[in-house]
């Protein structure tokens, strides 16, 4: 998700009443958490929509808790290495994994034996954060248009090709492909912070994008806009095509980001997790300050969480079979 700078004073402010507010609500035998230092292992690099909202998320932790937050980056594999990562840590809930669409659903449908599993292994604390999926190519593109881009492709099938920061944009990528009819060759990149500088060279022809992270780019020519996967257009990128304007509407595309510990993580601390994340949710300032982002921030308990992700896995599996990726 997008980088966004809230006052701190704000935050802090704010924070402190709802630090005063909730430590009541706290389990009991939980009352002594955070007692140090609280880890966010983000599983992609500095500059992609995770890491970016999980560097928001963090400052607003630590306000509320009075306890530094750390934000770790462990890119690589998908994001098995920081689930991994985490999965091999204490499981005393000082260590989260602010996870994505990735790590937490579509690793799960694109694996033939998954190195983990998303349900099992973890206890969800929240949804967190939601944007749709942005195509773009080099602002000196000849490809002025989603439909100049399929003209090209079917021209030359599987000769242009396109950047992808996980599996789950090439999923993404392979299903708008098939709709529009043509063939391109993805470049997997470890993430998305890495694409977006590969897309503005003209390194590849176009990208999956977060576009929460992009808008910016795009407003100020950095980045050409050539369709968003939604419904509807955008207020903040109102020049960009809806995948219905574009004559796809079938690809309703985004991403996701989440927190979850691992499973042997106590219930009371789980709980107390679970509460904290609420009151980060609740802060009006970050709401507004997303909003303008083509960011939703979807804070909702644990029970909701595991509910969309069991949907979420139900449909990565549907999409593989759909677009006959090759099983990792």
């Amino acid at each position: 998700m997008a980088r966004v700078a809230l006052n701190r004073r704000t935050v802090l402010l704010r924070s402190a009443a709802l630090l005063a507010a909730g430590a009541a609500a706290l389990p009991s035998n939980a009352a002594s958490f955070p007692s140090r230092p609280l880890k966010l292992v983000v599983p992609f690099p500095p500059g992609s929509g995770t890491d970016a909202g999980a560097r928001l998320i963090a400052q607003a932790l630590s306000a509320l808790t009075g306890v530094p937050v750390i934000v770790d980056n462990k890119a690589g594999g998908n994001g098995v290495i920081a689930v991994q990562h985490v999965l091999g840590a204490p499981a005393d809930g000082h260590t989260i994994l602010i996870g994505s669409n990735t790590t937490l659903s579509a690793n799960a449908a694109t694996y033939r034996k998954p190195p983990y599993d998303p349900l099992a292994d973890f206890a969800p604390i929240s949804l967190l954060l939601s944007a749709p999926v942005l195509i773009a190519a080099p602002a000196e593109s000849p490809y002025r248009s989603f439909g100049a881009l399929v003209e090209a492709a079917r021209a030359r099938p599987g000769a242009l090709n396109y950047g992808t920061g996980s599996v789950s944009y090439t999923l993404y990528g392979e299903w708008l492909c098939q709709l529009a009819g043509v063939r391109a060759t993805p470049i997997a990149f470890k993430g998305s912070g890495d694409v977006v500088p590969a897309v503005i060279a003209g390194t590849v022809d176009f990208a999956v994008l977060d576009a929460s992270t992009t808008v910016e780019l795009v407003r100020t020519g950095r980045l050409r806009g050539l369709l968003l996967g939604a419904a509807e257009r955008f207020p903040q990128l109102a020049d960009v095509p809806s995948a219905t304007d574009a004559g796809v509407p079938a690809f309703d595309a985004f991403t996701w980001v989440a927190a979850a510990v691992s499973a042997r993580t106590p219930t009371p601390v789980v709980q107390a997790l679970e509460a904290v994340f609420a009151k980060v949710g609740a802060d009006a300032d970050l709401r507004r300050a997303y909003a303008g982002q083509i960011t939703t921030v979807r804070m909702t308990d644990a029970q909701e969480m595991r509910r969309f992700q069991v949907t979420e896995i139900a449909r990565w599996k549907a999409l593989v079979a759909k677009v006959g990726l090759a099983l990792q």
